[in-house]
């Protein structure tokens, strides 16, 4: 199995930054990829930004420009640098560990969540 842990998270005020942490462990070899999601309250978990298996980044148009996502492959870790929040960017954020070929996504591992919250 796969075990995903989030750090990071907390209370911003708008125009400030958070760096979120993530790290998987288990068995590596159940994933090849790693991405940022989040959900608030009614609505569905949408990406935030991914790194694919073949090391290809894709961001949610929304944090474009004032996100930048890192994965570091041999310490199994996703980092997400969030600068310029805005109060829209309250939300839990969930790490997932997935296992991807041919662009598909065969199974994923999903952390506990961690909350942000930007003030106005």
């Amino acid at each position: 199995q796969v075990q995903v842990v989030e750090s990071g998270g907390g209370l911003v005020q708008a125009g400030g930054s958070l760096r979120l942490s993530c790290v998987a462990s288990g068995n590596i070899s159940m994933f090849n990829a790693m991405g940022w999601y989040r959900q608030t309250p009614g609505t569905q978990r949408r990406l935030v930004a991914t790194v694919l298996s073949d090391g290809t980044i894709i961001y949610e148009n929304d944090v474009k420009g004032r996100c930048t996502v890192s994965r570091d492959n041999d310490k199994n870790t996703l980092d997400l640098q969030m600068n310029s929040l805005k109060p829209d960017d309250t939300a839990v954020y969930y790490c997932k560990a997935y296992y991807m070929r041919d662009y598909i996504v065969l199974s994923d591992y999903w952390g506990q969540g961690i909350q942000v919250t930007v003030s106005s």
